[in-house]
């Protein structure tokens, strides 16, 4: 049994190492007035970048997108897919044309999609449209929704992203009533969690019409939760998912 699991560990790593590197970018910011321990983008992206360590194909830049962040643009055509993890995002992402053109090259070019929480946010509705285009979901708008609740938090099994995910419970900020890209069956949950008496997609996969994918997942305001194995396998997962690339049959492996 013990060779046969390692030789299941060798094949998958191996299936992994075959093909071209995939380069990823890991957009942060610093820290955007929230109280301390909160909206902790970089320091969240390092945890994810840890967990992501034993997957050899992957490449990752991470990179601390504040100011005018002008080689943006450049470094988004370079990457393969992109984990966006920034202070309202929806409206960042549009405020600059450079910028929101490199975005939309790189969904065009089926690059992989992925935003955590107030990364998928905007206060104003302009930016929503252009927001959806990419990422299949957005919290934006002066009627956006958002609550600090501990509730059970229940992954899909059917989804691939939820493999090796038992449901279990936390505490967090989690933006809900989200918007979705029409038409809204398009979109799949992949985490719901119980708010206000109503069940609720905090965490969801698009496949794109003319290809490539996107995954957003609106918990993670408090950076104490990247404690949590279930959060850390259900982002390293959706990068997996989003690029394409084979989940382990019981998990990837994230430490306890």
């Amino acid at each position: 049994m013990k060779l046969r699991i390692v030789a299941l560990v060798f094949l998958w790593g191996g299936a992994l190492l075959a093909d071209e590197p995939k380069r990823l970018l890991f957009i942060g910011q610093s820290p955007d007035g929230h109280p301390p321990t909160t909206h902790e983008y970089m320091d969240g992206l390092k945890v994810l970048e840890d967990v992501l360590k034993p997957v050899k194909r992957f490449l990752i830049t991470t990179v601390k997108a504040d100011g005018k962040w002008e080689n943006g643009p450049e470094l988004i055509d370079r990457a393969d897919g992109i984990v966006m993890f920034v202070s309202e995002g929806a409206k960042w992402t549009s405020s600059d044309e450079k910028r929101l053109a490199a975005f939309q090259r790189a969904a065009k070019r089926k690059a992989g999609l992925v935003v955590l929480h107030w990364g998928m946010g905007c206060k104003d509705a302009k930016p929503i449209d252009d927001f959806l285009a990419l990422f299949g979901g957005c919290h934006g708008g002066p009627n956006r929704k958002y609550t600090v609740v501990e509730s059970n938090v229940t992954p899909e099994k059917a989804h691939p992203i939820a493999v090796g995910i038992e449901p279990f419970r936390a505490k967090d900020e989690f933006y809900h009533h989200l918007k979705f890209v029409k038409p809204e069956d398009s979109v799949r949950p992949v985490v719901s969690v119980e708010i206000e008496g109503t069940r609720q997609t905090i965490a969801w996969s698009w496949d794109r019409p003319a290809g490539g994918r996107s995954f957003g997942f609106s918990g993670l305001h408090f950076h104490e939760n990247w404690k949590k194995p279930e959060y850390r396998r259900l982002v390293a997962h959706a990068v997996l998912w989003t690029n394409g690339l084979p989940i382990p049959e019981q998990g990837l492996p994230v430490g306890e």
